[in-house]
């Protein structure tokens, strides 16, 4: 599979199949609605079926697939009219979550979008920095700061005390 023009339906298909569930926990991240995430979710498909883009393995796939979801976020939250919605009216997280997640994932939804995306990017999808660092082109050293600040802010929130 190197070029999109040689993608066929099923070559979407497997990989829409594969990658759904990261993709809208990242563009969830972000949009912090179901609406506004599945358009995103939507968008970033169909980003991978117009572009020619040359995957060198799945981690690569994914990673590209992540960035475009991020950056069609990114862009969505800039439009005017998102600025004249109250989120905090909207819901945030799934009903049917145990309690104690649901806190923690609204804590982690709190977060700046620079420490948020690399928690999640740590945490849930288990990439390491050096990877988070290329797909984000940050220094590794950033990545770590960026980490270190999140569980920094997650405790504070928490209650608990930060230890150097």
């Amino acid at each position: 599979m190197t070029d999109s023009l040689l993608r066929t339906n099923k070559d979407i298909e497997e990989i829409y199949a594969k990658y759904v569930d990261t993709i809208y926990r990242v563009c969830f991240l972000f949009m912090k609605n179901q609406a506004d995430t599945e358009d995103a979710l939507q968008a970033t498909f169909i980003k991978l079926m117009e572009r020619t883009v040359e995957f060198a393995d799945e981690q690569h796939e994914k990673a590209w697939l992540i960035c475009v979801a991020s950056n069609i976020c990114r862009n969505n939250l800039k439009h005017w009219f998102r600025k004249t919605i109250d989120i905090s009216s909207l819901p945030l997280v799934d009903e049917a979550l145990d309690p104690q997640i649901k806190t923690t994932v609204k804590r982690v939804l709190c977060l700046p979008d620079k420490y948020k995306t690399v928690i999640y990017m740590y945490y849930y999808e288990g990439y390491k920095t050096k990877e988070i660092a290329e797909i984000l082109n940050k220094n590794e050293s950033t990545v770590r700061s960026y980490l270190r600040i999140g569980r920094n802010l997650l405790k504070i929130d928490i209650g608990g005390e930060i230890y150097e």
